[in-house]
């Protein structure tokens, strides 16, 4: 089930292509205004994916190919990357599973959106949440109550979250044919 990302910077304000985020590197390939690099599985997709998001300012583009050689998942993620530039959330994936890919390409656009969407507080509730810290632990840290940061996961759509990952990865790997 070979998987590709690809990702280019967003031309506000770029000069140049900077190197590969942490997220494709080291395996990261130049592909015209940006990178490339295949994915070792579909969770580990929808990870950079949301990584690549948060970190905002990138388009990205994946791909979803049968077979063992990089050349077709690679071309699809470039594909891809080229669609992202005519969708709203600059995210795109193609596939040999048209069907699939085009609901994994919505599933990972809801949490495009909803990761855009989280605020600084809700991400540093989320980020000691996901680290494996119980909500107690979580309010110690950042010096607050545990009923305030079950509000900001609430609010940052932490439980959504969990439920849209594990969805984008099995339609990524049905995309794959």
């Amino acid at each position: 089930m070979p998987l590709a990302l690809a990702c280019a910077p967003l031309p506000a304000g770029v000069t140049g292509v900077p190197g590969p985020p942490p997220e494709l590197a080291p395996a990261a390939r130049p592909v015209r205004e940006g990178w490339a690099a295949r994915a070792a599985d579909a969770p580990a997709v929808v990870d950079a994916v949301a990584a690549l998001v948060r970190r905002g300012s990138w388009r990205i583009g994946v791909g979803a190919a049968p077979g063992e050689g990089d050349g077709p998942v690679l071309l699809a993620a470039r594909r891809a990357l080229e669609a992202a530039t005519r969708r709203p959330a600059r995210l795109a994936v193609r596939g040999a599973d048209v069907d699939a890919a085009a609901d994994a390409q919505a599933v990972l656009t809801a949490l495009a959106a909803l990761l855009a969407r989280r605020s600084a507080a809700a991400w540093a509730a989320v980020d000691l949440v996901a680290a494996g810290g119980t909500r107690a632990t979580a309010a110690a840290a950042l010096g607050i109550s545990r009923q305030a940061v079950a509000q900001r996961l609430a609010a940052g759509g932490w439980d959504l979250e969990r439920e849209l990952r594990p969805a984008a990865a099995r339609l990524l790997t049905r995309a794959a044919g």
